[in-house]
């Protein structure tokens, strides 16, 4: 499925809209996955090392395609598992899940044929370390599965290639520290590069070769076709610490195709809340940004979190943004020793100032941050499918590295 993949199908900073419909009762290939998935989640690190040394004993060609510490990989193929399986009766979800996967997936070198390989070193991996619940009917079912899920990444990866490189070129232009450990990284892509407010790319840097991040897109599209991102550094982060504490103007990255589906919707008239934590309010700046080109006066209120106030690293644009556009708000929200906004937790002070009955939700930042966020909204009237967010990790941390 997702096996070669080295970064996302963005499981980290973000995922796809997570939509509140009615439940219906899995179907039994549904069952029957998540089973197999409940008895491997305690024995995830061995069940996926023991499937990585089977596709490299098979197929030794392939472990070029990856990156050379494989500790975050193997982290990011189950979470993917988790992601499929959790979708798997949601058809126009998952197609549009893996339609992102399988386009993404061309930067690696990954063809059509590898997958085969991949899959046949899956179920032997299944098979070893789910005895209880691994039987006929279970391989039965994934093999369905993976078969629905290669075939839509192919497909998917044939469709792009007609239109798109498997990557950009992006020489930085600009690199400006906001704080010692945030950088705001502008680049200019070898060609055009066409993407929407609130989506993100995967970022590899010539110092960390085949390791691949996501980072998302700090603006709306511009009319010189700059790109921008916000990056903090975070522990053991190659990525983030190069771009942050090494990457200088004239350093040359590689970019993915962009991917998210954390758009506003230019026809309804309902306000929009954005909530963003840290770094995650960069792809807020780009849905605000937005709204403006548009030219509609909805209401937009933005809560940006952080946990002190140095953190609040682009808060002078926002307030910049608040005295031009009179439909906005933006409220800080600061957890230790604020003397700026306010002070407490952010989904706390969303909670607070609602309800948002009449206004979609935004959200960008932490895992947990998005969790907590995501209840504060369901809790203040918005329901759950107009609750927008890049996060579909049940329990792969997003770190952003």
């Amino acid at each position: 499925m997702t096996a070669l993949s080295a970064d996302d199908g963005a499981i980290t900073t973000g995922s796809d809209h997570v939509p509140g419909r009615g439940r219906r009762a899995p179907s039994p290939d549904a069952v029957a996955i998540r089973r197999t998935l409940a008895e491997i989640e305690p024995v995830a690190d061995e069940a996926t090392s023991y499937f990585y040394a089977l596709l490299f004993l098979h197929n030794p060609g392939l472990r070029d395609l990856f990156p050379a510490a494989m500790d975050t990989q193997r982290d990011r193929l189950f979470g993917a598992l988790l992601t499929a399986a959790e979708h798997i009766d949601d058809t126009v979800m998952l197609t549009e899940y893996l339609e992102q996967l399988g386009r993404g997936h061309r930067k690696y070198g990954t063809r059509s044929e590898h997958y085969p390989a991949v899959g046949e070193a899956l179920m032997y991996a299944l098979e070893r370390y789910a005895p209880r619940t691994w039987d006929a009917e279970s391989e039965a079912a994934w093999v369905r599965a993976y078969t629905v899920f290669s075939q839509t990444m192919i497909d998917a990866a044939a469709a792009d290639e007609l239109h798109a490189p498997p990557w950009w070129q992006a020489e930085i232009v600009s690199h400006e520290r906001r704080t010692s450990e945030v950088a705001v990284v502008t680049v200019r892509p070898d060609q055009p590069y066409p993407y929407r407010a609130g989506q993100y790319a995967s970022v590899e840097t010539p110092w960390w070769p085949r390791v691949w991040r996501s980072y998302s897109f700090a603006s709306r599209p511009r009319s010189d076709g700059l790109l921008s991102f916000h990056v903090k550094a975070v522990p053991a982060g190659w990525v983030s610490r190069a771009l942050v504490h090494r990457a200088r103007r004239g350093d040359v990255l590689r970019l993915g195709p962009p991917s998210g589906s954390m758009a506003v919707d230019h026809a309804s008239s309902r306000g929009l809340l954005c909530v963003g934590g840290s770094t995650g309010i960069a792809p807020i700046k780009a849905l605000v940004e937005d709204v403006a080109e548009h030219g509609r006066r909805r209401p937009v209120e933005v809560f940006f979190g952080a946990n002190r106030d140095a953190d609040l690293y682009d808060l002078d644009s926002f307030l910049d943004l608040e005295r031009r556009l009179p439909w906005l708000s933006v409220r800080p929200v600061v957890a230790h020793l604020a003397t700026r906004g306010f002070a407490g937790q952010l989904p706390e002070a969303v909670r607070q100032f609602g309800p948002w009955r009449e206004f979609d939700g935004y959200l960008s930042g932490p895992p947990q941050m998005i969790r907590k966020s995501v209840d504060a909204l369901v809790s203040s009237g918005v329901p759950q499918d107009r609750i927008w967010h890049d996060f579909l990790g049940t329990l792969v941390s997003s770190g952003g590295r």
